[in-house]
């Protein structure tokens, strides 16, 4: 290209780049800096950017992608929080989507506090198996206060947003009761297993003071599990966008959000699951095959019936709590099986809870036989205070 190109082509471009600059001070009313260059990117000259000095007019290539990411991190604006999607823009099924989760909200919180009440009033319930039941009543209770609360509000009056901290703070508390709820599962089910496979040593194992140092335990290492993310999820920024594609806050679409380096936070909730919640699976999974394997052995079947009754419950318990939480975190993210992943997130996170207390109160005859007297004694101090 000939030195006369070269010039018209400069021309052409200083031209065009001062027409574009003069319009955008107009428009915009910039302030001049007091340095005398001007940075400005135009269409005519990509891939490359025009230096203009005030005295003259000089052409310099520099990358593109360099000075764009310096553009973006100089105009960047940090979000202060997000968009819980929910169940999709479903407009006309608020109303019955609200009175659906409203009722099992109701129906959750009757049935756990029930069976606390029965717990701690009644002496026949004094025994390490409903020690921990009534835990695991109180620990569903929380749990579903974390999030069902929120819901109803946002099917009730169309506000789905949460503030930045509002949301870490629910994940939180919903992670420790989740990693708890681990914990106390496993405990449970070592405790069957010393019931039904050592019988024997079953009341000097399994005393008082061992089980209040194993619920201490689980609820500290539950919240612990998770309280590093307090400090580690706000040093995250996040910039757009902002909509969570689920009904509540949870570990992976926080960190999706963020425009920052998440490989650490990642590891760290890698590390805290494997930490929390495998070995705890581990042990129940081990309990109940030394449980099955020992009823198996039992030669008539009334003993075995008898035997396995008295962990079916709980068998039953642990298999829809896992079953939906490995199926929910194992699902590929794909868009696919997105709504999928919310269906089973409902489950454990919203099912599990209500169809506890119904497990154990119509397949536990002490269960059943106190809430008979509970309700006998209602029924005649009603009558004999208003009749």
């Amino acid at each position: 290209m000939g030195n006369g190109a070269v010039k018209v082509i400069i021309c052409v471009c200083a031209g065009a780049l001062g027409r574009n600059l003069y319009r955008d001070i107009k428009q915009q009313k910039k302030k001049t800096t007091t340095t005398p260059l001007f940075w400005y990117h135009s269409p005519l000259t990509y891939p490359s950017f025009l230096a203009v000095h005030l005295s003259s007019v000089q052409l310099f290539l520099i990358p593109e992608m360099k000075l764009t990411t310096n553009i973006h991190e100089g105009n960047q604006t940090t979000i202060t929080e997000f968009i819980l999607l929910g169940f999709g823009d479903l407009s006309q099924l608020h109303i019955l989507l609200f009175l659906v989760f409203l009722v099992i909200y109701i129906v959750t919180m009757a049935g756990n506090i029930l069976i606390i009440v029965l717990v701690v009033t009644d002496q026949h319930l004094h025994t390490p198996m409903y020690f921990f039941l009534g835990n695991l009543s109180c620990l569903e209770t929380c749990c579903t206060s974390t999030i069902l609360p929120r819901v109803l509000a946002s099917l009730l009056t169309g506000d789905r947003s949460i503030s930045v901290m509002g949301c870490i703070t629910q994940f939180y508390f919903f992670g420790s009761l989740a990693g708890t709820e681990c914990l106390l599962l496993s405990v449970m089910s070592y405790d069957r297993y010393l019931a039904i496979c050592k019988p024997l040593h079953y009341a000097t194992r399994m005393n008082g003071r061992l089980c209040l140092q194993l619920v201490v335990g689980l609820w500290i290492g539950g919240f612990m599990s998770v309280f590093i993310f307090i400090f580690m999820l706000p040093q995250l920024t996040f910039c757009g966008p902002n909509e969570i594609d689920h009904f509540f806050c949870d570990f992976h679409p926080i960190t999706k959000l963020s425009c920052t380096d998440t490989h650490v936070v990642e590891v760290a909730g890698l590390i805290s699951c494997a930490m929390f919640t495998l070995p705890p699976f581990v042990l129940t999974v081990a309990s109940y095959v030394c449980i099955i394997s020992n009823i198996m052995r039992i030669p008539s079947t009334t003993g075995r019936q008898k035997a396995f009754s008295t962990c079916s419950s709980h068998l039953i318990v642990v298999t829809i709590y896992y079953g939906t939480l490995i199926l929910v975190y194992l699902l590929s993210d794909s868009d696919a099986l997105r709504d999928l992943n919310k269906v089973f997130s409902v489950f454990y996170g919203v099912l599990t809870p209500l169809v506890n207390p119904l497990i154990y109160s119509l397949r536990n005859k002490e269960v059943k036989k106190t809430l008979r007297k509970a309700l006998l004694r209602s029924f005649v101090f009603f009558r004999n205070s208003y009749f």
